[in-house]
């Protein structure tokens, strides 16, 4: 293998790399949804005869608030890895 097809080699093995979610991404993602899960089942509870308080009805909002954003993260983190997986499925074709 020359020097040129070495570099070229190494190149893509390091491109296929920088594309691929991270190990840590993927704690990410299911930490992310554990949280939700976790929010949900807050959500339900605040839901109940006592969310005629204020506070609750607040506390219920921003609980919402922070449901929105980890779906959010988890939608993106979900779409890069599905396209990682189609690009790696059509380099290897």
């Amino acid at each position: 293998m020359s020097t040129g097809e070495f570099a070229r080699v190494v190149s893509m093995v390091e491109m296929d790399l920088e594309s691929r979610p991270a190990p840590i991404e993927f704690e990410m993602a299911y930490q992310a949804r554990v949280a939700a899960d976790r929010i949900r089942f807050a959500i339900r509870q605040i839901d109940g005869p006592a969310s005629r308080c204020g506070q609750l009805r607040e506390a219920g909002l921003q609980l919402l608030d922070a449901l929105d954003r980890l779906d959010s993260a988890e939608r993106r983190f979900q779409v890069r890895s599905k396209l990682n997986t189609r690009e790696n499925r059509t380099a290897t074709e």
